[in-house]
């Protein structure tokens, strides 16, 4: 089987995330894409980060319905903060009939460099790129299993869905129903 694993804080999912994992299922050359939920990314700071386990459950919320997308909590099981060839290596183990696509947005392609062993994930793993605003593909200089796709994308953020709440806004229709009503129920990123 072949698995797109796209990597992100999900903090929360929203129907930007599931847009970009079914535009790769559809259009590339995955079976499947895993939507990896990173306990702590080590760029971003995890005070901001909605604790883990509600983060996964609302994943597993909006891909309930699709057999082609799945939530992983794999990296709530290694060390962190979370490096992606150390997630794969153990993948790899763990999946040994599986193979492994890194999925990824242009502006995280450009800076791969910073990332732990990035020549060897560049080496090593195919990598599907989709374009992102103010990062195109000519303007990245990195080489390797690199493929790039059109996909289709809305000018939306997991930080401007949390900065709405805080403001007293309504995001219904940003984030799947079902992740809407949970973070509704439960008070999440209210001011």
């Amino acid at each position: 089987m072949k698995v797109g694993l796209f990597f992100g804080s999900f903090n929360p999912i929203h129907t930007g995330h599931l847009i970009i994992a079914q535009h790769f299922v559809s259009w590339c050359d995955v079976d499947q894409v895993w939507l990896i939920v990173s306990p702590q990314n080590p760029f971003k700071e995890k005070a901001s980060l909605l604790d883990e386990k509600h983060r996964l459950y609302m994943a597993n919320l909006a891909v309930e319905d699709n057999y082609q997308l799945r939530a992983s909590n794999i990296e709530f099981h290694l060390p962190r903060p979370s490096y992606t060839i150390d997630t794969l290596t153990y993948m790899e183990e763990q999946y040994p009939d599986t193979s492994f696509t890194l999925l990824m947005g242009s502006d995280t392609l450009s800076g791969i460099h910073k990332w732990k062993n990035s020549e060897t994930l560049l080496q090593r793993y195919p990598i599907y790129v989709y374009e992102r605003p103010g990062s195109s593909p000519g303007d990245i200089k990195v080489t390797g299993n690199i493929q790039y796709t059109k996909a289709p994308l809305l000018q939306i953020s997991a930080t401007f869905i949390r900065d709405a709440i805080a403001a007293g806004k309504d995001i219904r229709y940003l984030v799947p129903e079902k992740v809407y009503n949970y973070i509704d129920e439960m008070h999440f990123y209210k001011g």
